[in-house]
This record gives structure tokens, C-alpha cells and sequence, in this order.
């Protein structure tokens, strides 16, 4: 192997589960080989800067356990025991398996499973043409973004916003439940930009002291799951003293005089009853919001993971209307730009094959499904085969103890196609290698600003790796379905005609301009012709029974947890887990700095980094627990337990924790905590209202010392 001199640059974007979707500069050592990975200084979003992970990305592509070849389990399941198969004999397995399981229970009894691994939509989405043309049970995505997306399109009606480049313009940058530093480094890029140029004020809200909170200016720490309140109480300001913009409210919301009315008795001393927050700090947020017109809200996702998530959201994006902050360049808020691309993926997913009368199986409740719950199979019948792509649900889904139960069904088949040994893979009866993403050819979008990228194949696969597109093009033969439209396609083709269905440049256009700005107009972003509702209103007063969004679930599945107690105003919805004397702590459970849910936490320097799974608590809370630095604990609830090791967190300052909170960042492998659990045994699934969602950071828990420690203290 001879690597070049002087290595070449090749251009990608980044394909992992977060919304910058950053734009790539690649080093090209040789025809498998790649060096440094860098963010591309002509992207205008992208502005040269990317996360340390993503930047060391060669050590995921040539990492020494990276799978190579197919493997057959051997012995009991997750008993770590394997062989190599040849892809054609496990392909032909998988077909057959798959059809037997529909000759017993009908088509239903197979589940094709996927998630955001990769976001390429190409390889992503696939799946379902495969699942639509068998029949399969449809999966209803309930892991990330449904209450997010809900709650923001409450008021706007669509799934768009001011041009996220306008961070740099704005003269006060409130960064809301996203820890920015070290999920979406972009953001931060834009804000330090405003800091520097303009002297605007950058604020974090966050539940703890985050890398983006030590960044701020002013970082505002609550309680989990009082977002809501906090935004009523910053509103009741803004309403009282004279800075609500009530020239802006007349023309463009629904209905201002209610909500000032409704917002009366929702006071500053009231709301730091229930967050946590003084007094003075709510006052000072809301005359800082309210005296500068041009702040720009960077609404994130982590704040709406609560089972009020979708009621969080929209009041905190009811403040901009309130203040009147959209009508200004660098102002408003700003949530996702999915809405914006006007994709046709209808040949990339099958669409035309789809049946409505196909049940759809909810993503976050596979533990019920697997271990035969009847409401989660609605009345239907097991699933007894699965395939699953670009997720690890033993390690990423709730109510982890039923997951792993029911993987370990002896009649159950799983087909998991994967880059490492997951968690997931260790249970399954056949592991497929897969191809990473300068490996395949993909198209991308990015939620978190306004770019179409572009990502060419750079290298070729390593080992035996396989991308998506072939699995599924090899099944689809085998099961008789191979010759229905979009399969047998290589990807290059399937990306050439949906960018030509959407009105968009060909691969080869793209691969030399290597992406496309689709950000709208500065009217459109910022509603300024309405907003996307037939009065053009924003909308305060919500009907939530009735609310659109893209994660609204299937019309046989009905609305979702308690939808009919949701307040028609923005409010304190009081229907999270309480802490309660049995559960004293409430636990979130937030991202790592060098990992990005499962996904580079089998990589030498994220894992020395981010060294063991740990539990941060304030310093006063360990103490009446007995608790010293780094001792061991018990975390439990009616759902499992678990040990981690305590990391104290002095209690002096507004940026600290919140007194009964405790949180563990992750996502750690289940074998990195003793026992082989993961952190999500802890997590319920019970649907959130009104469309679905999973509560990932609304979880009451229990803290013991560990029995040794306890003795030792004694």
C-alpha cells in the first residue's frame, strides 16, 4: 500500500444524527485510506468547524474491530459466540427464515427496524421499500423528534425558520435545551460570531452546568421538565411591564389579549416554585429578551424529551411572538429546517406499495412487542423475524430489560446489519457487515440549517462491508419482490432521479457544486407573509387533538398518552414523573461530549475521554446520601437498577444542578456498567401526548450507596 505524498481532498457531508449536517473536507491517503476529516470553509453554515469526533473519523473507518465479514451465530444467543458465513448463504438464510415466518403468521410477523444511524437518504429509507413490497409491519418513528416537531409547529404551522446563519446578526443568542458545544458546534460557531462582531449576549438554559452553560454569558439552570413554566413567567414579565410588542401581536398571533389574561397569575414567584430559578432571574432574562428586539431563540430537542415535552416547546417559541423578535433579521425562533426541502423520496421508500390496513409497530415500545404485549402488537400477531438497520436498540431504547428479553426469544430471527458489535448485534442470529459513509454514495439535508450535501463515495469498503442498498436489493430478489420499481437501483441512481423529481441539480451537478442552499426567502423564514395557517396567525391558543406534524402516528393508531388534558395555552402541564419519597431524584440523561448516541463510543480516544458511565450530584445531595467523589451507587425505579460511580458537583452558583436532580451522560455500551445494563433499563416507554415520543430525560429514580461502600462508611 502506497499512501500519497501529498493527500487528496475529497468532499462529503457529515451522515450521523445530528441536525448540522456538517459539510466535509476528507484527507485521501490512498484508494481505502483516509487521514483528517475537516469542516469545508466555503460551507457558509459549516464555516470550517467541526466536532473533535467527527475530525478523528479515520479511527472509526480502519478501527481493528471494525466487522468484516458475516457472521453466524453459534451456541446460545448473546452467548458471543460466531462463524463466518459467506453473503450469499446469509442472505439466503434470511430470505428463507423471513419466509417461513410469514408462511406461519402472515407478512405482519416481520419487522424491518431502522433509525438515524446514518441520515443519508439513499441508505436510510430504503428499508421501507422493502418493507412496503413484503407487507411487513410498518415502524412508527417515535424516538427523536415528535415532540419537538409538534410543539414548534403548534405555533407556526410548519417545520421552518429564521435562516440559522442569522445567529451571527442577532444581538442576544438564547441557546434553549441543546448543549450546543458539544452537539452542534455550528451553532456555537455563529453565536461566538455575534459575541465578537456585535458584543450580543449569549444565554443557555439547560437543566445543568453543560460545556454551552460555561460558554454562555448567562446560563439558566432549571429544574427537568419546567421549561413551560419558566416561559409563562418571562412572558407575564414581558406582558406587565410594557415590552410585549403589541403591534406585532395584533397583526401576526391569534389570540394576545387571552394570553396575557391567561399569563397573569403565571408570575416570576410562582415559576421559581416550580423551576428552581429566582426571582431576579427570571425578571433579568425576560428585560433582557424584551429590551433586545433582535434575539434569536436556537430552540434544541433535549428540553421536549419530557412527557410535557410537546407544551415546553411551544411556549418557549410563543416568546419571540411575544416580544415580536421575528420580524428582524437575526430574530425569532428557530427550531428545524426539515420542512424546507421538498424531497421526493416516493421511489428512495416505495410509497406507491405502501397499504394503510398494515399495521404500524411503535420503535420505542420494542420491548413490549417483542415480549408478545398485546396492545403494543395491537391485537396482532408476534414478531418473530426482524431486520434491523442504522440502530441499536438494546442499547438506545427504553425499557431495556424487556428489549433484552426479547431478543433472546429462541424463536425470534434477527438480521442486524452493523459496522461494529453492538449491543444489539451480540443478540442476533446472523451480523451482516456494513459500509460507512465515505464508503456508499448518499444524499443528505440538515435539519439544523438549510443545505442539500451531497456525499460521493470517497473509498472503498472495507473488508466484506456491504451498504444498505445491497442487502436490500439481495432480499428483495430472494423474496419475489426484486422486480417492483426502485429495487435492483444502485444508489448513485436512486439519488439522480430524486434529485430530479425534486427539481434539483443531478449527482454529477451536485458532486461538483457539492451542495445546494434551499434556505426560503427572508418573508418566508420569518413568517413575515403569515404564518402556515389559514389566518396566517401564530398560534398560542393550540387545539392539540387537532394538530399537525410530520410525526403525527398513523390514523389506526390513534393520538398519543393523555392528549386530552394538554393545556389550550402555554403552561406548566404537570404530568411528568414526579420525584416522590420511594424516588427522591429525578434523572435526565444527556449526551456526551464524545459520543453521539451509541455511535462513537467504541472508539479508542471518545472512550478515553468520556472514561465510565457516572452520576453528577450536587455536593449537599451526596451528603446526606454519605456519598464521597467517585463512590459507587445504586440508581433504580420500578423499571431495574444499576451502579455508577458519583461525580460530585459543587452546589454554589445558578449554573449548578438543581437540588434532587442527578444526571449521567451517555450513551455508554451496556458492557461498560457492571451487571452489562445500560442506563435506558431506567427509561419508561410510555407514549408522550399528543403524537407519540419517548421521555428519554423524565425519570424518577431511587440512590443508594452500594452495600460495600455503605458498610465501609459505617
Amino acid at each position: 500500500m502506497t499512501l500519497r505524498a501529498t493527500p487528496q481532498i475529497g468532499h462529503s457531508a457529515c451522515p450521523h444524527d445530528c441536525p448540522s449536517t456538517c459539510a466535509l473536507d476528507v484527507e485521501i491517503l490512498d484508494s481505502h485510506t483516509i487521514g483528517r476529516i475537516r469542516g469545508a470553509k466555503d460551507n457558509s453554515y459549516t464555516a470550517g468547524v467541526i466536532c473533535a469526533k467527527v475530525a478523528r473519523y479515520a479511527e472509526r473507518v480502519h478501527h481493528p474491530h471494525r466487522l468484516l465479514k458475516p457472521l453466524i451465530r453459534k451456541g446460545a444467543k448473546g452467548g458471543g459466540e460466531w462463524q463466518e458465513i459467506s453473503w450469499a448463504d446469509a442472505l439466503d438464510l434470511t430470505a428463507e427464515k423471513f419466509l417461513k415466518a410469514e408462511e406461519t403468521y402472515g407478512s405482519e410477523t416481520v419487522w424491518p427496524y431502522y433509525y438515524a444511524g446514518t441520515m443519508g437518504l439513499a441508505q436510510r429509507d430504503s428499508i421501507n421499500r422493502l418493507r412496503y413490497a413484503k407487507k411487513y409491519s410498518n415502524m412508527f418513528s417515535s424516538f427523536c423528534t415528535n415532540l419537538a416537531w409538534t410543539g414548534y409547529m403548534a405555533g407556526t404551522g410548519a417545520l421552518r425558520g429564521p435562516d440559522p446563519r442569522e445567529i451571527a446578526k442577532s444581538d442576544c443568542v438564547v441557546i434553549w435545551g441543546t448543549n450546543a458545544a458539544a452537539t452542534q458546534v455550528n451553532v456555537m460557531t455563529h453565536a461566538a460570531r455575534a459575541r465578537k462582531e456585535r458584543g450580543a449576549k449569549i444565554v443557555a438554559i439547560d437543566v445543568y452546568e453543560t460545556a454551552t452553560v460555561r460558554q454562555a454569558d448567562i446560563g439558566i439552570v432549571l429544574k427537568p421538565g419546567t421549561d413551560g413554566a419558566f416561559a409563562c413567567a418571562v412572558m407575564h414579565v414581558l406582558f406587565r411591564d410594557g415590552l410585549a410588542d403589541w403591534d406585532y401581536l395584533n397583526r401576526y398571533t391569534d389570540a394576545p389579549k387571552e394570553l396575557e389574561q391567561h399569563l397573569q397569575n403565571r408570575t416570576p414567584q410562582w415559576a421559581e416554585a416550580i423551576t428552581g430559578v429566582c426571582v431576579e432571574d427570571i425578571e433579568a432574562f425576560a428585560r433582557l429578551v424584551g429590551t433586545t428586539k433582535r434575539t434569536y431563540f436556537r430552540l434544541g430537542y433535549g428540553f421536549s424529551r419530557q412527557r410535557n415535552g410537546a407544551v415546553n416547546m411551544h411556549a418557549a417559541s410563543c416568546i419571540a411572538a411575544v416580544t415580536g423578535a421575528w420580524a428582524l433579521e437575526g430574530g425569532g425562533a428557530f427550531h428545524s429546517n426539515s420542512g424546507i426541502f421538498g424531497m421526493d423520496k416516493s421511489e428512495i421508500e416505495g410509497s406507491a406499495f405502501a397499504d394503510p390496513s398494515i399495521r404500524a409497530l411503535d420503535q420505542s415500545k420494542i420491548g413490549r412487542v417483542l415480549t408478545g404485549d398485546s396492545e403494543a402488537l395491537y391485537g396482532g400477531v408476534p414478531v418473530t423475524a426482524m431486520l434491523i438497520q442504522n440502530t441499536n436498540p438494546a442499547n438506545v431504547a427504553p425499557e431495556q430489560r424487556l428489549v433484552h428479553q426479547g431478543f433472546m426469544r429462541d424463536d425470534l430471527f434477527t438480521v442486524v446489519h452493523e459496522q461494529f458489535m453492538t449491543d444489539t448485534a451480540k443478540m442476533a442470529d446472523l451480523v451482516l457487515p456494513a459500509t460507512m459513509f465515505l464508503e456508499h454514495d448518499d444524499i443528505y439535508r440538515g435539519g439544523g440549517q438549510q443545505h442539500v450535501l451531497l456525499g460521493a463515495k470517497l473509498i472503498e469498503a472495507a473488508g466484506e462491508a456491504r451498504e444498505n442498498l445491497y442487502v436490500l436489493n439481495e432480499l428483495a430478489n430472494r423474496l419475489g419482490v426484486g422486480h417492483m420499481a426502485g429495487f435492483n437501483l444502485s444508489a448513485r441512481q436512486l439519488v439522480d432521479n430524486l434529485l430530479t423529481k425534486s427539481n434539483m441539480p443531478d449527482f454529477e451537478t451536485m458532486r461538483q457544486q457539492r451542495w445546494l442552499d434551499k434556505q426560503p426567502d427572508f418573508e418566508t423564514s420569518h413568517y413575515l407573509n403569515g404564518f402556515a395557517w389559514p389566518d396566517g396567525k401564530f398560534r398560542f391558543r393550540v387545539d392539540w387533538q387537532k394538530q399537525t406534524s410530520p410525526d403525527r402516528p398513523p390514523q389506526a393508531m390513534g393520538l398519543q398518552g393523555p392528549f386530552a388534558d394538554m393545556p389550550e395555552f402555554p403552561d406548566y402541564w404537570e404530568v411528568n414523573e414526579q420525584a416522590d419519597p420511594q424516588h427522591p431524584f429525578k434523572l435526565t440523561t444527556s449526551p456526551a461530549h464524545n459520543f453521539l448516541n451509541s455511535s462513537f463510543s467504541e472508539t479508542p480516544t471518545s472512550l478515553a475521554k468520556e472514561v465510565r458511565p457516572q452520576l453528577l450530584i450536587r455536593d449537599d445531595d451526596a451528603a446526606e446520601l454519605g456519598l464521597a467523589d467517585g463512590a459507587r451507587v445504586e440508581i433504580g425505579n420500578e423499571r431495574g437498577a444499576l451502579v455508577l460511580h458519583v461525580k460530585i458537583q459543587l452546589a454554589g452558583g445558578a449554573k449548578k444542578l438543581r437540588r434532587g436532580v442527578v444526571v449521567s451522560e451517555g450513551l455508554f455500551p451496556n458492557s461498560s456498567f457492571e451487571g452489562g445494563e445500560g442506563i435506558n433499563i431506567l427509561t419508561g416507554a410510555d407514549a408522550a401526548a399528543p403524537h407519540g415520543g419517548t421521555a428519554f430525560h423524565d425519570i424518577k429514580v431511587w440512590i443508594r450507596p452500594c452495600e460495600d461502600q455503605a458498610a465501609q462508611a459505617a
